[in-house]
């Protein structure tokens, strides 16, 4: 997991960084907002943790930043600023979460992990559906739809509907199908591929004005998203 501690105390930086890294966490630590805001902004990390009161910049002036830049990583504050007034200016500022000081590092790590998993959540929903155009793929649920309408695949169309969607763009070839979709490391000489794209053009294509699944002629086909 990749960190960013902003914080000026050394003492509580140390303490931080010391403990992450020991549990094999990258931690980067600066001591004051204006240069936790060019880190944040500038390189990826997967948590920022973000004292309340920094040199050079407030803590909250730094999050307002980084959210007004459209940075969504999660951001815990760590403040000796306790009351519920101060805690809820922290999160009404774009901060996810706030621990106040003095506090046990378990409970720190535990925030964290709780921030970390969000994102690795969301990402796997965003990761478990294709799109192309107005056509999606769930690879959950297993089902697709064009426009908002259910089509109904068999599981060999589902398969190659995927591997296509997952190339779009790319002129995805026969040899390449076969492996990838059948199992095949040499081309059996049938046309059970054109058989298949024919069935899933007529599943996806048919009945709307603008074709995704193109033949490219020699090539092999493509799917993507209309001019």
């Amino acid at each position: 997991m990749r960190l960013l501690l902003v914080e000026d105390d050394k003492v509580v930086s140390d303490f931080i960084s010391t403990n992450f890294s020991e549990q094999g966490d990258d931690v980067t630590v600066v001591c004051s907002g204006k240069e936790g805001l060019s880190f944040a902004v500038s390189k990826p990390y997967d948590v920022l943790i973000v004292d309340r009161m920094l040199p050079e910049m407030e803590g909250l002036e730094v999050i307002r930043e980084i959210r007004n830049a459209k940075l969504n990583t999660p951001i815990l504050i760590l403040s000796a600023l306790a009351d519920v007034e101060e805690r809820v200016a922290g999160l009404e500022a774009g901060a996810d979460d706030y621990l106040v000081k003095p506090f046990a590092f378990s409970e720190l790590r535990a925030r964290v992990n709780v921030l970390s998993r969000r994102v690795l959540n969301a990402k796997a929903v965003q990761e478990a559906e294709l799109v192309v155009g107005n056509l999606q793929l769930n690879l959950v649920s297993r089902k697709a739809l064009r426009a908002g309408t259910k089509i109904e695949l068999q599981p060999r169309e589902f398969r190659l509907l995927e591997f296509l969607m997952r190339h779009a763009g790319e002129v995805v070839t026969r040899t390449m199908l076969f492996e990838h979709v059948w199992g095949y490391y040499f081309d059996p000489r049938t046309n059970i591929i054109d058989v298949h794209v024919s069935r899933i053009r007529q599943k996806v294509d048919k009945n709307f004005d603008q074709q995704l699944i193109h033949t490219v002629r020699g090539a092999g086909y493509v799917i993507r998203e209309p001019d």
